[in-house]
């Protein structure tokens, strides 16, 4: 694992098309006066060749951390993004010529990665899927119970599926909005894992059982990543708003 890093300008890398280095160029160094990120592990993002990265979400900033942070380590963030958003006027239009893709929310397992995930994988891209699907509904926020949309993307195209936790971000912005605290500017800790071992998984048929295992092996690993970002050990079991009667769509 590499040192720690704190960049200010915005590397580019082989699959940054004109119009992303026209998007980054003005927007990237603006956006990283929002935090000072703290990157560690950054080596475990290829260079190129497609990849699904699992990050933890508490935040409303957390794609901006985490875009940030895929961009200073030299590959296009693109994420699955609600498709309420995609619709919105201008702002629509420029999220989906930068690539990100559409989800509808409330079909089961985050809409339809697997086809957003092949896609890439022709273009040797890389997609942000955040496998607990929303915020997390945990008092402490540590991440909660996972779906299987990114296991089932990096299964289903032989990719890697690479874990990753950042904590820092509810100092800039609470967990459902509130106000935006820029100064002084916070510093958010990132950690990205090595890519989870799936060769337990191989040769298996990709159902539902198999997605949930790698799911839950994959929530383990993203929680014990969060734990050495908070210097704290992660819940023995993770949350499940179903059983606290919460809401996984808006705020619980």
């Amino acid at each position: 694992m590499s040192a720690s890093t704190n960049v200010d300008l915005p590397r580019t890398g082989p699959d940054w098309d004109r119009g992303w280095r026209a998007f980054a160029v003005p927007v990237l160094p603006l956006a990283s006066r929002v935090a000072k990120l703290r990157i560690r592990g950054e080596r475990n993002v290829p260079q190129t060749g497609a990849f699904v990265l699992a990050p933890n979400h508490y935040s409303n900033i957390d794609p901006i951390v985490v875009g940030l942070s895929v961009a200073r380590m030299g590959r296009v963030p693109r994420f699955l993004l609600k498709a309420s958003i995609l619709r919105i006027p201008i702002v629509g239009g420029i999220l989906r010529r930068l690539g990100q893709i559409p989800v509808e929310r409330g079909m089961r397992g985050g809409g339809n990665p697997l086809a957003a995930a092949a896609e890439l994988v022709a273009a040797g891209g890389g997609i942000v899927i955040y496998p607990e699907g929303t915020l997390t509904r945990d008092p402490e926020l540590w991440p909660m119970r996972g779906k299987t949309g990114a296991a089932r993307a990096a299964l289903a195209n032989g990719i890697p599926l690479i874990p990753m936790a950042h904590w820092g971000a509810q100092k800039v912005l609470p967990q459902y909005g509130g106000r935006l605290k820029i100064v002084p500017r916070q510093t958010v800790q990132v950690l990205v894992g090595e890519p989870l071992d799936l060769s337990p998984w191989a040769g298996r048929p990709l159902d539902n059982r198999v997605a949930d295992e790698v799911t839950e092996a994959l929530m383990q690993r993203i929680a014990e990543l969060v734990g050495e970002l908070r210097g704290e050990t992660p819940p023995s079991e993770r949350w499940d708003p179903s059983e606290h009667g919460q809401s996984e769509f808006g705020r619980p």
